[in-house]
């Protein structure tokens, strides 16, 4: 039977690997050195590699990100790990300004590896201020790599491919997979960037699920299968770059388009992806084209609306009914 490992395992063998692997790999962010090790994500690490390899930082995001950004011109590979995405916004100015213009800018003469992982997601009250989806940003600009990992199996094999790549790449974590298990393998490996996976084959309709929602795609799956509705799912894995390819390619053979993303509505990953099926497919199609988001809403506090705000597997599965009946339903809010 394959090893099965959590995703937040997944995370950690794959940067104790990489450490191994390569001296110049470096860790840093606030509390990567303690016992916790964010959610379990660098526990230990500190132990084997020591304070020179594994370091706190102070809450100055800008200041961390400047700081490998200096480190990668001087030959290393740093890994930034921010436990919330929403603050990571502090270093702005260094994503946008410097990191993704680096090697444009050197006519290709110098690159920036940095690694940097931010977590996102609901649960615990998380709100405004700790929850925001914001991998469309970033996708948006050129010289960066996106990725948003949905299996073990891909969070590590995107986290290694990212860190030995000569690219500066954010990994967006969904929170709620870290207790997620999948079949990983123990030796290091590397998924490419803009590679989609098939996790489901169907002929109905082509669902195309990113992070926290591949899970939810695949339960809608499974019911819909019940009711005699085929449906495939695919994961773009990255986004930036976006296999837009294979995303068309399973549109063309089943006529029907769902997106399922973890953010807002307006101006998102959902509405590139329909576009580029549009324009590529849209002879093809057999009915509009559907997306199940989040409401252009900021998060609630409470327990009981963050249950309405976010969308679940029967959310997907009714958007897919009524796709299959020809009847519009509003989706993009349950509020």
């Amino acid at each position: 039977m394959p090893r099965q490992l959590s995703y937040a395992n997944a995370i950690l063998e794959a940067t104790d690997q990489a450490m191994a692997l390569c001296r110049e790999v470096v860790v840093l962010g606030q509390l990567v050195d303690t016992k916790a090790g964010i959610f379990g994500t660098t526990t230990g690490l500190v132990d084997k590699y020591g304070s020179d390899r594994v370091q706190d930082f102070p809450v100055s995001e800008n200041l961390m990100t400047a700081t490998a950004m200096g480190a990668a011109l001087a030959g290393l590979r740093p890994l930034i790990a921010h436990q919330r995405l929403d603050f990571m916004i502090y270093s702005l100015d260094a994503i946008v300004n410097w990191l993704a213009l680096w090697r444009f800018k050197s006519n290709g003469k110098s690159a920036m590896p940095v690694t940097i992982r931010a977590i996102v997601g609901k649960g615990w009250g998380q709100g405004p201020q700790h929850s925001k989806s914001l991998h469309t940003w970033f996708a948006h600009l050129p010289g960066l790599r996106v990725a948003i990992p949905a299996t073990a199996y891909d969070a590590k094999g995107l986290l290694l491919e990212s860190i030995f790549g000569e690219s500066p790449t954010i990994l967006i974590e969904g929170r709620g997979l870290y207790s997620m298990t999948d079949a990983v393998p123990e030796e290091p490996y590397r998924i490419r960037f803009g590679r989609a996976a098939t996790r489901r084959q169907g002929s109905d309709i082509t669902i195309v699920a990113m992070g926290m929602m591949v899970p939810l795609a695949l339960r809608a799956a499974a019911i819909l299968e019940g009711e005699g509705i085929d449906a495939e799912v695919i994961d773009p894995r990255t986004i930036s770059p976006l296999d837009r390819k294979s995303i068309c390619d399973s549109v063309r053979k089943t006529g029907r388009l769902l997106v399922a993303d973890p953010a807002w509505r307006s101006f998102g990953a959902s509405a590139e992806i329909i576009a580029s099926v549009a324009e590529s497919t849209g002879d093809s199609l057999l009915t509009k084209p559907c997306r199940v988001t989040l409401p252009d809403s900021h998060t609630p506090m409470s327990a009981p609306l963050e249950r309405e705000y976010y969308p679940d597997e029967s959310t997907i599965a009714n958007s897919v009914r009524s796709m299959m009946s020809g009847k519009e339903l509003a989706v993009e809010s349950r509020l």
